[in-house]
């Protein structure tokens, strides 16, 4: 599943599983579809930046391991941060399907 958050300043496809784990950050529920009012989206934003920044890197893997490196929540919640910001900034709703 693909989830899409659709602002007036830009849009941003997340895989399903990421998305819902971040709309969770932003204090909503994981459902989809769904919408945060502009006057909202600062906050959200906030608790986001919060929920990230608190966030532990993950463990290092050993060498010997042949596994593919894991990407960290924090970057996978750039681009939707960025979103938010420009949302902000303009006062837009957003919006994910």
């Amino acid at each position: 599943m693909l989830v899409t958050f659709n602002t007036d300043v830009g849009v941003i496809t997340m895989f399903g599983e990421d998305a819902l784990a971040i709309l969770k950050m932003m204090g909503h529920t994981a459902t989809v579809p769904g919408a945060i009012l502009a006057a909202d989206v600062p906050a959200a934003l906030s608790r986001l930046k919060a929920a990230v920044g608190a966030e532990k890197s993950p463990a290092p893997v050993a060498e010997e391991e042949e596994e593919e490196p894991s990407v960290s929540m924090a970057h996978r919640a750039s681009p939707l941060i960025d979103l938010l910001t420009a949302a902000a900034k303009e006062g837009c709703d957003v919006m994910w399907e």
